[in-house]
Order: structure tokens, then C-alpha cells, then sequence
């Protein structure tokens, strides 16, 4: 069975897309779905560093354009990106990714909201300054007690002992300080409280 499944937030690092931009189809599908955007899409995967790409307003470009354009590498034959997947996936913002490796909608259609959602959360998460941290390991109940003893959010489910929380800061702070018993708590490279 083949899986596709396209990352969320969190997922880009620092120069992640240097080896694929030495690839000229790749660095001419980047270049399209930047023009789309109007985003240098391959600076900001080679040249910008964390924080900038931290920025939900350029990450969610990004990671879906990477995803687009990793697909149409590996599977240069299919129509949309997906070759003979069994299943096509996306975690959070990997979502539009995968609906249009699907040809749910075409690949302008979802750069264009991805940008437009990128941009509103941006804003959103200006308002305060808020992120998200996976709980890993502990009993699931301690883990959800924990969470909502800090005043925050259960957002995602990930699996069998994974949740991640959103909220404020301090919140976070206060749940990494208190951490349930045998679990780690990881602050996540976002830019907000996500899924709340």
C-alpha cells in the first residue's frame, strides 16, 4: 500500500528545500506556485531562517507548495501528483496539499487559499501571542487533566499517546512546568494556538 501524506506546520526547517531546488522541474514548479502567491517560496526554503519561516502567513505557502511540487517528482506521470497511491493524506495545512494532489481542486486554486489562510490565521494569532506543544508519553487521562488544569486546549489527537496543546504562553509554560508523569512536553514550531 502507498501512502502520500503531506506535513503540517512545523514541519519546515532552515534550507529544507536546497537539495529539491538543484532539481530544474522542481525549481520550475516552485517558481509557478510562487508567482501564484506572490511569495519567494524558494528563499524562504533555503535562505530564511526559523522564525521567519515560523510565520504562518509563509509556512502554509510553503509547505503546500513543497508538497505539490515534491509529489510531481516523485510521480512525474500522474495527473495531478498523487501516481497510484492507495491513500493521499494531509495533517492541519498538509489538508489543501493533498486535496490537490487528489484534483479535488486544482493547484492555483489551493495556493491561492492557502495564502488567504495563512494570512487571516496570521492575523488571528497577532491578537496574543500563542503557540502549541505535544504532550508525548503519560496516561491519557493525567495527559487531558494536565492540559486542562493549565487552561488550555486538547487540539489534536496524533495517536496513541500523543495530544497536542494550544493555548497562551503562559499556559504552556505553566503545563511544561507541571508535565504529567511520564510524559515529555514539546513546544511546537508554530505560530499560534492552532486548532482551537
Amino acid at each position: 500500500m502507498l501512502v502520500i501524506a503531506a506535513p503540517g506546520q512545523g514541519a519546515q526547517t532552515p534550507g529544507f528545500l536546497s537539495d529539491w531546488l538543484k532539481i530544474d522541474s522542481f525549481a520550475d514548479r516552485l517558481t509557478w506556485l510562487s508567482a501564484v502567491v506572490g511569495l519567494d517560496l524558494a528563499h524562504f526554503g533555503t535562505e530564511a531562517d526559523a522564525e521567519t519561516i515560523r510565520d504562518t502567513a509563509i509556512a502554509q505557502p510553503l509547505l503546500v507548495a513543497s508538497a505539490l511540487a515534491v509529489a510531481h517528482e516523485l510521480f512525474p506521470q500522474s495527473a495531478h501528483g498523487c501516481g497510484t497511491a492507495d491513500i493521499v493524506a494531509g495533517h492541519s495545512v498538509g489538508e489543501i496539499g493533498a486535496a490537490a494532489l487528489t484534483g479535488a481542486i486544482n493547484p492555483e486554486a489551493a495556493m491561492v487559499f492557502v495564502r488567504e489562510r495563512g494570512q487571516g490565521m496570521a492575523a488571528a494569532s497577532a491578537v496574543q501571542p500563542t503557540g502549541m506543544s505535544a504532550i508525548v508519553g503519560g496516561k491519557p487521562d493525567e495527559v487531558l487533566a494536565a492540559i486542562d488544569a493549565a487552561g488550555l486546549t486538547a487540539a489534536n489527537y496524533n495517536g496513541s499517546g500523543q495530544v497536542v496543546a494550544a493555548g497562551t504562553l503562559p499556559q504552556l509554560q505553566a503545563l511544561a512546568d507541571n508535565a504529567p508523569a511520564r510524559a515529555r512536553v514539546i513546544p511546537l514550531s508554530v505560530a499560534g494556538a492552532f486548532h482551537t
